[in-house]
């Protein structure tokens, strides 16, 4: 890494933050330069490039990524004369108006008092305002943003708020430094002692949400201000939302105050879905998701109304409650659990799966059981994914990517043989669509025959371990990466959970299985294994947190075995790895303690739950086979063995594809059809 100022990240960290940072960075075997300005890029001797620095110093390497920043795209501005600021950027007043009365400009081209704003939140501030304005409609000037942030660089935390450096004139600053773990915090008081108007946070931003709320609103300060950046259980003592004022800013993306939210809750608003669509509030990046509903729930509480945390109408449980007395009391079965701890006779389509879920995290029985069955959302019912056209999905396991040529090619016949779309996934498996249901059984019969179990791919559960190849084959590699992806796999295949879990396992540094993006990653090192937890890709990404480096494989998958049976026990429903983490209280150090130090005195429990579903793994494809009555389940028509009349194909690119509703007259009219 280098940078060109004397300190990593200048604007938002003071001296003493730049400097945790970069020991932080190091710490993972960056190296870090600083006061570097490069004169010239040019071919190296024993790396492809070489930067020549000011001084006659230079660093060599195959490859430089810039980081540059934002530069207001002005040049039409330009081009028509318009006023533009000496560092770019269309030059606009508060009313968000150029040099020219009848031209605006907002977002990042636009210029206010020589500044350039690269977040969304003043974009849609300036947007707001000069919406108003062209409505004709009352509105505040624009008066500049609050560019607080909170970030990770390189999976470290990193918070900036207002004056983080203390410039203000007679400001008071309080300091907490741990250089044993590379933390640091600064918060920055005005002349009176009693206002928080900066912070600096470096590898906890636990404490970010709870300063910001003081620094934003003024809310008058503890008598000893130092405690708000003390080291403490879960971070700064927290805000209670009866303290924060009707003007607080809860999402800063949609400058959606605790006013507006009242507001709507007093217009009717009873849901929290509900007070989202009416305000936007946590519809932007979603970091506020947390203290929204805190307020929410407060503000209903002050109101009178009782804020219900039942799972559903049938359970005055949440899930955790649940899964805490199916657990201790053992029980096994749904009619069991509602007749003990619930209401009514049915359930519903919330309990009946959430229960399924807990009932397979705990004592894994086949999932077709005729006692089980009735709790199965379409997927697992059917042991597949249902596609658009009622067709269904058929997908193998291929422990991490890891296929012999005989198999490839069974694969391949299968496919032709019922003429099945087949596509290779991201997660290193082949997906054959278009099986219609009573084919299920035929095809699953041919694949488990030739050595294939089912994939898991229908339900909440682990579903691949995604590998390169490691030290085997690749020059890079410094451990064996699909050895360890096929022992992670086979160990947690089956296991149900609350959302369904991705693992991957990179042989180097390189990261070639992208180990960073899922709920498990573990990257090879020289004296073995780092892990990392609760990331994923989908809707909102979340990069994956160093959780423990240079492993040996036993201790690795002991302490993913606590991990997961903590997660499982402890998560909401359809609650992901990464969801569940930001919002354990603690956060990652409390994670930490429960999971390598034992501080609850788990870990044993968690091990040998874990081993128990281990051992009773059984792929649930081949135990349906076994049984004729579960295999009178996969009939399109209850007494006729015949297909689905009213499934369509087209052929394209070589393969068969559902049939779009604009094609609908590409179908030969015969009388079985009228």
């Amino acid at each position: 890494m280098v940078e060109f100022a004397p300190r990593l990240m200048p604007v938002q960290l003071d001296a003493e933050g730049g400097a945790a940072l970069r020991a932080r960075i190091e710490a993972l075997g960056v190296g870090v330069h600083l006061s570097r300005a490069t004169q010239a890029i040019v071919a190296g001797e024993e790396y492809r490039y070489r930067m020549n620095f000011d001084g006659g110093e230079f660093l060599e390497t195959d490859l430089i990524v810039f980081s540059a920043g934002i530069r207001p795209q002005d040049a039409l501005a330009r081009a028509c004369g318009l006023d533009v600021a000496p560092r770019g950027g269309v030059v606009i007043d508060g009313e968000c108006r150029s040099s020219d009365p009848q031209i605006y400009a907002i977002g990042e081209c636009a210029s206010w008092n020589g500044s350039v704003f690269g977040l969304v939140a003043p974009g849609y501030n300036m947007a707001r305002n000069l919406a108003a304005a062209l409505a004709g409609q009352p509105s505040a000037a624009f008066a500049g943003a609050d560019m607080s942030t909170k970030l990770k660089l390189l999976g470290v935390d990193v918070g900036s708020i207002g004056d983080a450096h203390g410039a203000t004139p007679g400001s008071r600053s309080y300091r907490f430094i741990d250089e044993g773990g590379s933390s640091y915090r600064r918060l920055v008081l005005d002349a009176s002692g009693k206002r928080v108007i900066g912070a600096v946070l470096v590898g906890d931003n636990s404490y970010y949400d709870t300063l910001l709320q003081y620094a934003q609103n003024g809310i008058a300060v503890p008598a000893d201000p130092s405690a708000l950046i003390l080291p403490q259980s879960s971070g700064a003592p927290a805000l209670g939302a009866d303290a924060l004022p009707d003007s607080a800013t809860i999402c800063s993306c949609h400058n959606v105050s605790k006013g507006a939210i009242c507001a709507a809750i007093d217009s009717g608003c009873g849901d929290l879905a509900a007070v989202k669509g009416c305000t936007k509030a946590a519809s932007g990046c979603g970091g506020c998701a947390a203290l929204l509903k805190q307020v929410f729930e407060h503000e209903l509480t002050a109101r009178g109304v009782a804020v219900d945390k039942s799972l559903c109408e049938h359970f005055a449980y949440t899930r955790q409650e649940l899964y805490a007395l199916v657990r201790v009391e053992g029980i096994r079965d749904f009619d069991e659990l509602l007749a003990r701890h619930g209401k009514g006779h049915l359930g519903c389509d919330i309990c009946k799966p959430t229960v399924g879920s807990i009932l397979a995290s705990c004592w894994n029985q086949p999932i077709m059981d005729p006692a089980l069955v009735p709790l199965q959302d379409t997927n697992d019912t059917f042991m597949a994914n249902m596609q658009k056209n009622g067709t269904y999905s058929v997908v193998p396991r291929i422990p991490g990517g890891e296929i012999t040529p005989d198999k490839l090619i069974v694969i391949g016949e299968v496919a032709k043989k019922y003429d099945l779309y087949t596509k290779i996934t991201g997660g290193q498996r082949i997906d054959l669509f278009g099986a219609q249901l009573h084919e299920l059984p035929l095809i699953w019969e041919e694949l488990i025959a030739a050595g294939f179990e089912t994939g898991h791919a229908y339900g909440k559960s682990t579903r691949t371990v995604k590998s390169c190849v490691g030290s085997t084959w690749c020059r890079y590699g410094v451990q064996d990466s699909v050895k360890m992806a096929l022992h992670l796999e086979d160990r947690y295949k089956g296991l149900r959970s609350p959302h369904k879990l991705k693992f991957a396992v990179s042989g180097c540094t390189r990261e070639c299985a992208e180990a960073q993006s899922k709920d498990i990653g573990v990257i090879a090192t020289e004296k073995g294994w780092n892990l990392y937890v609760c990331g994923n890709g989908g809707m909102r990404p979340r990069h994956a947190e160093l959780f423990a480096t240079d492993l040996d494989d036993a201790t690795l998958v002991r302490l993913i075995d606590r991990l997961l049976m903590f997660y499982i026990r402890t998560a909401d429903k359809l609650q992901r790895t990464s969801v569940w983490r930001e919002n354990l209280e603690g956060g990652l150090d409390y994670l930490k303690q429960v999971i390598l130090d034992d501080s609850l005195g788990l870990a044993a429990e968690l091990e040998a739950q874990m081993q128990h579903v281990v051992d009773r793994y059984e792929c649930e494809w081949a135990n349906a086979l076994k049984d004729p009555e579960k295999l009178k389940r996969f009939r399109t028509f209850v007494n006729d063995q015949r297909a689905d009349p009213d499934v369509h194909f087209v052929r394209e690119r070589g393969q068969r594809r559902p049939i779009a509703a604009a094609e609908l007259h590409l179908i030969p009219v015969t009388e079985e059809v009228l």
